[in-house]
């Protein structure tokens, strides 16, 4: 690395903790989900998603595409804080891209019978009525839509798409795409005027299909257009229909990135003449533009560009938006070769700053820029829903709003949501914990926290476990409190005989008095992982690992190990664990709290009552001890608006008396201390994310909390880092 990247990574890993202006941030203020808007009669369980959104003049309205749906939605954000649905206009066709003017919608749909056979056509839908008035026949695929800054012209970029599994996705696949220019009259579009702007011949890579992505406009009537496969950008005159200027968007090669998809995030290889590929385009002015390089044909080289319009580059990203992501655990390691995968751009002016927000599809995060001119300068990451796309800016009201596509309700998982922030007064509530970099300026790494411990002498310092999601180096980490966001300070990564441990699943930690820990592993045997205890040095070596014994064993299931703790010391020493669900010998709703004495290598256990639920199943994710109290988290699988039980119970350590496992165990009682669902909302104003996963007290008796973001994978990414106060005061 050379010491200029070195010296610019560093800086951009620390800033991710503070915002370049600390007096004011942009915080989620509303999430939306899509699925409310869906009709009365129908499946609540329907597919869903918003894509690309616009705002209304007014800025109270929000109109989304939602391409799965067949339909163009409505939001009504009059009070942003509480978005309430306005309905659906269903669409013969699925809604790509659109775009509001005056009193008129206009969507870009496709009708396409296959890839070999494009077509598409404009809709044009009155906001008042919500009724379609008019379309206008495309003669192809559209993609994106755009309004020129005076209101006379609307561009359709019809890409009319490669079909990625004929010939694999090999280019040319004709029929080729092009750009529409369509003219407005009376506040709607006039099909009769729809001219054609021919884009073939201009790019090297297809020259016959140029496959047009993303279009925009800027103050003097010129039309951008990427041609994302072909790695090209083109510059069209509105008024007269003319390719003015195009260029290739050229390539970059990236040094001090990870990857590899191998269950581990290290920041150490080498990607040599990455095209760019762009896809979304925004002018900052007149004279230039910049670009999210997501990448989709052999490209992507994983950041954003700002370009003249000649041509020429002024300022290429390169990593450090990765970095970012990753200083905030959101680097995806089930990924691509795109690593977060920039798709999405927004440019707007608040009061005197001019900021870029760019869209990270796989890390599921926007990068908030400050355009000065020259290099921009990074303010902040804002947290997303999984797969942000569409963002649009609402100055007069000091909002942004991003729609993200990604709804895994198949999967029982979170489903598409619309998000809302505001530029306000004081600092910027997310990330709630980072990561300190490297010492050669690169990521640490980090993600996925399942477990959390508090140092048995320092206040303010906890340490956290990797579950395996990071399969290939399973890690402790150390985390300074005092800090906010709190921050990550040190990695220890497990090993066995000087190499990363294989088959551990770590989902809870304590300390073991002698500046080492003992880690629980949550088994799976199908996968050759084993139900275990570990007991790691200071330096993670293993020392010692403790199997189940067969009276366990004869019973299990895939749902081992979710945290432990410790009980005296010396030859008193007991470890405590909680199972997560009922194994086959457990009646129904009641859940094994374990008992084991290293130095008489006894095992024996307690029986916990669960919580009933009407809906997903209950489980335990942590377990800690504190003053006389077993400490438990309870939770559900549930996640948004279904989700119903996040809390912490207590259980009183005079009534927790286990017995020798193969006979009958007694079940304790527990105590109601908090109900974490209201914390979970109040975080960052997002959705209640499904995993608690990790709860400590530190020797001054602060409570924290901390959620698994997965690893972000099917995820959000969104680590809630939660303190709750003394435990004194938190029941």
């Amino acid at each position: 690395m050379s010491r200029k990247l070195l010296l610019l990574t560093s800086a951009l890993a620390a800033s991710a903790a503070f915002p370049a202006y600390a007096d004011q941030a942009f915080n989620r203020i509303a999430t939306f989900p899509v699925a409310t808007n869906l009709p009365a009669g129908v499946d609540a369980a329907t597919l869903t998603s918003s894509e690309i959104i616009a705002a209304t003049e007014d800025g109270m309205t929000l109109v989304y595409s939602d391409s799965p749906l067949g339909a163009v939605g409505f939001i009504d954000i009059t009070d942003a804080k509480a978005p309430k649905a306005a309905g659906i206009v269903k669409i013969e066709g699925e809604p790509t891209s659109v775009t509001v003017l005056g009193g008129k919608v206009f969507a870009g749909v496709n009708t396409s019978k296959t890839k070999q056979e494009p077509s598409g056509n404009l809709t044009i839908i009155d906001l008042a009525s919500k009724a379609i008035d008019a379309s206008c026949d495309l003669g192809g695929q559209p993609d994106s839509v755009a309004q020129s800054k005076d209101g006379k012209f609307l561009a359709i970029a019809i890409e009319n798409e490669r079909d990625e599994e004929l010939n694999e996705g090999a280019l040319p696949q004709l029929p080729a795409g092009n750009l529409k220019i369509v003219s407005l009259k009376d506040g709607t579009a006039d099909c009769a005027s729809i001219r054609t702007v021919d884009l073939t011949g201009i790019a090297a890579v297809a020259p016959e299909d140029p496959e047009p992505e993303f279009v925009a406009f800027n103050e003097a009537g010129e039309i951008a257009v990427t041609l994302q496969e072909n790695n090209h950008i083109a510059i069209v005159d509105a008024a007269s229909g003319k390719v003015v200027s195009h260029f290739s968007a050229g390539e970059v090669t990236l040094e001090n990135v990870d990857t590899k998809k191998d269950g581990a995030l290290s920041f150490t290889g080498k990607v040599e003449n990455a095209v760019r590929e762009p896809d979304a385009v925004k002018w900052l002015d007149n004279d230039r533009l910049v670009v999210a390089n997501e990448g989709d044909y052999k490209g992507g080289a994983r950041g954003f560009t700002i370009f003249s319009k000649s041509g020429e580059v002024l300022y290429e990203s390169g990593p450090s938006f990765e970095y970012q992501a990753a200083t905030a655990g959101h680097y995806p390691d089930a990924r691509n070769k795109k690593g977060i995968e920039p798709e999405g751009l927004e440019f707007a002016q608040f009061g005197g700053q001019k900021y870029i927000f760019v869209a990270a599809e796989r890390a599921s995060l926007i990068g908030v820029y400050r355009d000065t001119g020259k290099e921009p300068e990074f303010v902040q990451l804002l947290p997303s829903g999984i797969g942000p796309e569409g963002l649009v800016a609402i100055p007069q009201r000091n909002l942004l709003v991003t729609a993200n596509e990604t709804d895994l309700v198949e999967d029982g998982l979170a489903r598409s949501h619309v998000m809302v922030y505001e530029l306000g007064e004081g600092a910027a509530n997310y990330p709630q914990i980072v990561a300190a970099p490297n010492e050669d300026g690169t990521p640490l790494g980090w993600g996925a926290l399942s477990g959390i411990a508090a140092d048995p002498k320092e206040a303010g310092k906890l340490y956290a476990v990797s579950d395996s999601v990071y399969r290939s180096a399973p890690a402790i980490f150390t985390v300074d409190t005092t800090k906010t966001p709190a921050l990550i300070t040190a990695k220890t990564v497990v090993t066995r005989d000087g190499k990363p441990a294989q088959k551990l699943d770590l989902e809870g930690l304590a300390p073991d008095g002698k500046g080492g820990f003992w880690l629980a592993s949550e088994g799976r045997t199908d996968k050759l992982t084993p139900h275990a205890i570990f007991n790691v040095n200071a330096k993670g070596e293993i020392k010692e690992e403790i199997a189940f014994p067969a009276e366990l064993l004869a019973h299990e299931t895939r749902f081992g190990l979710e945290g432990i703790t410790t009980l005296g010391e010396g030859d008193n020493l007991t470890l405590v664990m909680a199972i997560q669900r009922e194994w086959a010998d457990d009646p129904k709703g009641q859940v094994k709290l374990l008992a084991y004495k290293p130095k008489d290598k006894e095992w024996s256990a307690v029986r916990y009552p669960f919580d009933k639920t009407e809906k997903g199943w209950v489980g335990l994710s942590e377990i800690t001890a504190h003053d006389g109290k077993l400490f438990i988290v309870e939770r559900d699988n549930l996640i948004g608006q279904e989700a119903v039980n996040k809390r912490l119970y207590s259980v009183a350590l005079d009534g927790f008396k286990p017995a020798k496992l193969g006979g009958e165990l007694p079940v304790v009682a527990k105590t109601l201390v908090r109900d974490l669902v209201p914390d979970l909302k109040a975080a960052t104003n997002g959705y209640v994310v499904d995993k608690v996963e990790g709860f400590a007290i530190d020797t001054s008796g602060e409570a924290f909390v901390v959620t698994d973001n997965d690893g972000v994978d099917d995820s959000s990414g969104e680590t809630l880092f939660i303190r709750l106060g003394n435990i004194a005061a938190v029941n």
